[in-house]
């Protein structure tokens, strides 16, 4: 392969190496595509970097905090435990590197060509690829963009060493006394807990009524007891005014109940949402239609009004998900090459690594009525489970949603300990079109939390085993 002034032909562009172009690059790649996929960060993009993947690893060192303390109710004490946070993050981004590092594995032993740099579009088939030295022009007959998404910086709160974003809040190198956190969406959830497990005194500002939005009331419930035992300060429907920094810390002003008030603290970490990455590249050189939010309208093979071009993941329609865009990335990988792939998000899962976890698959109850359908919703208690009970972690439920009239499940809420792996059953149920009599009858394995998935089935059934 030279490069210079000729252009480099390859069947297929991906632009972006996060979870939707690595994974569609290797899928393109597995059905014999030539493929090039084209970064300007780091491999893995924002999930494994700056996302997904070093959130949970501090998420999980806050866990671990947390017990070292011990349990009085277990007959378990501890004093002088301490963090040593520089090395919490340097055990992180040993986690990030193994799975960077893998990602450059993987697509190197799938013969993907790998490119740094950005891209702006010449034409229906042609691209620029530039980096700080040079430019190179690429041609393909399919390309597929998958170049994610970035924080959204709002009014009066520009990112600095005190105003952050969530990439700046995974990497502080001290844990602060103090922290404000504008959004109560699953990011600020998520990071607020993990810094209020290693003792920093949160303050959550949100918008809405409720924090989670996106999730039932009942669901929340959980989330909002605990917070309020780690002592973290909810402030629902108040509206974020300003700052103003100092070298120490910042000071927030924020509305509610047409009351103005003021917070002190060390950071203040902005988490109100994510903006599509589709500016500056040329989209509108190729007459690819975007929508007024920056989104690309795509078809149902992840096909844009140009046939040989595809979008996936945060620049496209519906949540900002990691596993979204891997699955998305293999339906367009597929599409190109032929095959029937279509997207499904019916059973996609939603999941918040809050204390307690909580996941949602399919249809939720409220979803379903509004779909015309007649359903049964029957949940079945964490506290009645022995895992649960064993780990002193019961609060929580599980609800699962079946038709009436014939029992198939088409959904399921999860609120409790280790809900990001108890709804994958779930989820294959629903993909799978089976019933609650189907996952009734499976044994499963004693005692484990994923005993509630048969119990909630008992309980539409009819024939609740261990709740009345």
């Amino acid at each position: 392969m030279v490069v210079g002034d000729f252009p480099i032909e390859t069947d297929t562009l991906v632009i972006g190496a996060g979870p939707g172009g690595y994974v569609a690059a290797i899928r393109a790649a597995q059905t014999g595509q030539n493929v090039t996929i084209v970064e300007k960060g780091d491999l893995g993009g924002v999930c494994l970097n700056v996302g997904c993947i070093p959130s949970k690893a501090l998420i999980e060192a806050g866990h671990k905090t947390q017990s070292a303390h011990g349990n009085e109710e277990m007959g378990i004490t501890a004093e002088n435990v301490s963090v040593d946070f520089s090395k919490v993050q340097e055990w992180k981004g040993q986690v990030v590197n193994k799975l960077t590092s893998g990602v450059e594995s993987l697509l190197k032993g799938n013969k993907v060509d790998i490119v740094k740099g950005e891209v702006y579009f010449v034409d229906q088939n042609t691209v620029k690829v530039m980096d700080e030295k040079n430019s190179q022009t690429y041609t393909f007959n399919n390309c597929i963009i998958a170049t994610g998404s970035t924080p959204i910086e709002i009014p009066n709160f520009k990112f600095s060493d005190r105003v952050l974003d969530s990439t700046g809040a995974l990497n502080l190198d001290e844990i602060p006394e103090k922290m404000v956190v504008v959004g109560g969406g699953y990011i600020g959830i998520e990071l607020g807990t993990a810094y209020a497990n290693f003792g920093t005194e949160v303050t959550i500002l949100e918008g809405t009524k409720e924090i989670l939005g996106a999730f039932e009331k009942q669901m929340t419930q959980p989330v909002k007891k605990s917070l309020k035992k780690k002592n973290v300060n909810i402030v629902t429907e108040a509206m974020a005014k300003g700052v103003e920094e100092s070298n120490d810390g910042v000071s927030v002003t924020y509305e509610v109940n047409g009351k103005e008030e003021t917070v002190e603290a060390d950071y203040v970490l902005v988490t109100v949402g994510r903006r599509p990455n589709t500016q500056e590249m040329g989209l509108e050189q190729v007459g690819i239609d975007v929508d007024d939010k920056g989104l690309i309208n795509i078809d149902n093979q992840c096909r844009t009004n140009k046939e040989n071009i595809y979008a996936i993941g945060d620049i496209v329609e519906g949540p900002p998900l990691a596993h979204k865009a891997s699955y998305e990335g293999k339906v367009a990988a597929e599409a190109i090459s032929g095959e029937k792939s279509v997207i499904d998000y019916l059973a996609i899962p939603s999941v918040v690594f809050a204390d307690p976890e909580l996941a949602s698959v399919g249809y939720t109850e409220q979803e379903a009525k509004d779909a015309g359908y007649e359903v049964k919703a029957s949940k079945f208690p964490f506290a009645a489970n022995g895992r649960a009970l064993s780990l002193n972690n019961t609060d929580g439920f599980m609800k699962m949603i079946t038709r009436k009239d014939d029992g198939l499940v088409i959904g399921a809420q999860v609120a409790g300990p280790n809900a990001s792996d108890v709804i994958a059953e779930l989820g294959l149920a629903i993909e799978a079109g089976m019933t609650a009599e189907d996952i009734a009858l499976t044994i499963h394995a004693h005692p484990t939390l994923g005993e509630v998935t048969m119990e909630a089935a008992d309980v539409a059934l009819g024939t609740p085993i261990h709740t009345m």
